[in-house]
């Protein structure tokens, strides 16, 4: 019997690496005009690094994460998100020391363990976001000016942007206790996660899917209403950012996100599409990070979208234009194909893509491929052109061609190539 994927691990074909291609050269791009660089981190960390940051209460350290202990008994970690390991990272390499802001991007795969489900998948990848050392809440907006840029480039419809605020260690900590108080008569109404997150993280409740635990929530107090000043005010200038900005979005009191990390700002991208698991990717505030992961004490907000679900939305809507080879030898016996290998060869290093394949075939048979492979050009060489010292250079758009001397073959295919113009 054969050895398949795992499941929840889903491998990515030849036919579906365009839309990857497309999703993050679109993005790099518009990062990079946005003065943001590259971050590689790995796949795998200490497991310490993942409860320090995300939350030994959250339902990612606690049932999710791919955790194994290496030969020395070490607990180690398949990385569950991102932006622990970024700031792992940032502390390690002292990279906010001349207190200038740090802005980089990752894009690479995540694990948990979870329930396979449309556009989420055990091993899935995610664009990774992160600012370090501003507080200002003009970043916060400008951030999510940044990420509508991106899925607007990449031609997503249907997304709508919604922002909340969570507050900080000055204000949190007496809203817990009111929608601890609000729940404490309706626990019995609650899920079996939810009643326990009442004791370890309460607004989790908040963002529960659940249908009861929805219900039950309805008229719980909302974080926007016990705000401090101080937090009020930044809430109120990303709005105001934001709308300078003509970046349309909603605020949604009752948004949470997952990891406990988040402070003040937070947002999603939301679309209607995905049923309720409705969001692209989210992502806040998380000024305590750093610092709780023994680093500076310096504010950070970033986000993650998850590329899966994108892909899948945006293939869904439109035809993903692949181009094909620039030419295509189709070359019909073994002389031929001795001389087409070392034209193509020549033509190739002048950075034109070229198709050639070695089986015999008939004539008809190598312009029937070099149809289904989209090609531009096709240059036809078999022992009547070699007799005669000229292959035939076929524009395929045009649907006309000419004689092309073999002495000449590279510099004058390329040349027409170059001209792009019908014979």
């Amino acid at each position: 019997m054969s050895i398949k994927a795992i499941r929840g691990f889903k491998d990515v074909l030849p036919d579906e690496i365009g839309w990857w291609q497309k999703v993050e050269g679109i993005a790099s791009g518009i990062l990079d005009g946005f003065g943001y660089k590259e971050l590689r981190v790995p796949i795998v960390e200490r497991t310490e690094l993942f409860a320090r940051s995300i939350g030994e209460d959250t339902d990612i350290v606690e049932k999710e994460m791919f955790s194994f202990s290496d030969r020395h008994g070490d607990s180690l970690t398949l990385r569950p998100e991102v932006t622990a390991g970024a700031a792992r990272a940032l502390i390690e390499h002292n990279l906010a020391a001349d207190g200038r802001p740090v802005k980089f991007y990752s894009v690479g795969p995540n694990f948990r363990y979870e329930r396979p489900q449309k556009g989420r998948q055990r091993q899935f990848y995610q664009l990774n976001v992160e600012v370090y050392n501003v507080a200002h809440p003009y970043v916060d907006a400008e951030l999510i000016l940044l990420w509508t840029r991106i899925l607007a480039g990449v031609g997503l419809q249907d997304i709508q942007m919604h922002v909340n605020s969570l507050g900080c260690a000055a204000c949190r900590p007496a809203y817990n206790q009111k929608l601890k108080d609000f729940l404490k008569d309706r626990l019995e109404n609650l899920c079996e996660d939810c009643q326990r997150r009442y004791d370890t993280n309460p607004l989790r409740v908040l963002d529960c899917k659940s249908k009861t635990c929805a219900e039950t929530v309805t008229e719980a107090p909302l974080m926007l209403d016990e705000l401090c000043p101080e937090c009020a005010e930044h809430f109120e200038l990303v709005q105001k950012a934001l709308t300078s900005a003509n970046v349309s979005y909603v605020v949604t009191p009752r948004l949470v996100r997952g990891l406990d990390y988040y402070t003040r700002t937070v947002f999603e991208a939301q679309t209607g599409k995905l049923g309720a698991q409705n969001a692209v990717g989210g992502g806040g505030r998380y000024d305590n990070l750093v610092k709780n992961l023994g680093g500076p004490d310096i504010p950070a907000i970033g986000f993650a979208m998850g590329l899966e679900r994108l892909i899948m939305l945006l293939s869904e809507d439109q035809e993903l234009d692949s181009p094909g080879p620039d030419l295509f030898m189709a070359s019909l016996d073994d002389a031929a194909r001795e001389l087409a290998f070392t034209f193509a060869n020549a033509i190739r290093a002048q950075g034109f893509r070229v198709e050639m394949e070695y089986t015999p075939a008939s004539l008809k048979s190598r312009m029937k491929r070099a149809g289904k492979l989209k090609a531009d050009w096709v240059f036809i060489l078999g022992p009547d052109e070699i007799s005669r010292g000229q292959g035939i250079l076929r524009n395929m758009g045009a649907g006309t061609q000419e004689d092309v001397p073999l002495d000449e073959a590279v510099t004058k295919i390329i040349n027409r190539m170059k001209k792009g113009d019908a014979v």
